[in-house]
């Protein structure tokens, strides 16, 4: 079960190519990093003939692609329900999901227009576009969001591209640009969410954290960020305002290694929380429908996936360090 331990002090990272002390380590994973970033989806996509049950060489390889770009994608001639995608996740060592109040009762949340349910007047409930963000940015530290699964059922009629983008290529363009864009976004009040009030009941508590964090177990990078521009509250400072800035620069122009894929029936994303956007999209007329309307399935988990970069040890939703100070 995961910790209820908070966000811990900086400079913790002696060794990890993430120390802003180390160079020498950071150079080399650098150097490694970007000679095998993958720049096409075909890179990255792998067949899966069951989605329920994937062979020891599919699992493996939706792990690699893990490893080298915090994501992968799958592509099944047979569309799958419910629980052969919540089978797909363990497969990948994701056992920890994170219940948020839309999702239903095996943790697993559909994702389409409207439908009634609550929470679904929330914008990823919507056909309108989404922002760049991270799943959980709002979750306390004991419930980071380190891994997120995405299986399409139905694609909508029009539009709904997915853009996905690894965050330690955003981590190196800001560390390049500035070490201290890193140490400002390293702050535990780098970014503060307030409370979410719904008819004068705190539905949930106001969340601050860092942007940039290492997490313990696996001493991977970990990420939360939202582009969200109300109901946000940034480090009222002129270096974390510098840092924002950079960042949202970098976001703005993320090619060539932001990845755009528009999923069909039957594919998926797997990755560790990375840096992802939806376009817009239009379903078929109201009254059409009939159940054809885009529908996605999302798993949120508090554990990365087996086999990527960094994981190793347990993985039971931990803390995570910061990574600059």
């Amino acid at each position: 079960m995961p910790s209820s331990a908070r966000f811990s002090s900086p400079r913790t990272n002696a060794g990890s190519p993430f120390d802003l002390d180390d160079g020498v380590a950071y150079r080399a994973w650098r150097a490694a990093k970007l000679a095998d970033t993958p720049t096409t989806i075909d890179d990255l996509l792998v067949p899966i003939g069951d989605i329920a049950n994937p062979t020891e060489e599919e699992t493996a390889a939706l792990a690699a692609g893990c490893a080298k770009a915090n994501m992968a994608f799958y592509r099944s001639a047979v569309n799958a329900g419910r629980e052969a995608v919540a089978a797909l996740g363990r497969h990948l060592g994701l056992r920890h999901l994170d219940a948020n109040p839309s999702a239903g009762r095996d943790g697993l949340t559909a994702i389409e227009a409207g439908g009634g349910v609550p929470g679904r007047d929330y914008i990823p409930h919507t056909d309108k576009p989404l922002n760049w963000h991270t799943d959980g940015y709002y979750n306390p530290p004991d419930r980071q969001v380190r891994a997120m699964t995405l299986h399409c059922v139905r694609a909508a009629a029009v539009g709904g591209t997915n853009v996905i983008l690894d965050p330690e290529l955003v981590y190196i363009r800001l560390r390049d640009q500035d070490p201290d864009h890193i140490t400002a976004l390293s702050r535990d009040d780098a970014m503060t969410i307030p409370a979410n009030c719904h008819l004068g009941k705190e539905v949930r508590a106001a969340q601050s954290g860092p942007v940039f964090s290492v997490d313990p177990p696996t001493g991977a990078l970990h990420t939360r960020y939202t582009a969200r521009s109300r109901s946000i509250e940034w480090r009222d400072d002129a270096r974390t305002r510098a840092a924002i800035s950079a960042l949202e620069a970098v976001l703005s122009e993320p090619e060539p290694w932001a990845l755009r894929y528009r999923l069909s029936p039957g594919e998926g994303i797997v990755c560790n929380n990375a840096f992802h956007r939806r376009e817009g999209f239009r379903d078929p007329p109201a009254g059409d429908a009939g159940g054809t309307g885009r529908l996605l399935l999302r798993g949120r988990y508090y554990d990365r996936i087996a086999g990527a970069a960094g994981t190793e040890g347990n993985q039971d939703g931990r803390k995570t360090k910061n990574v600059g100070s």
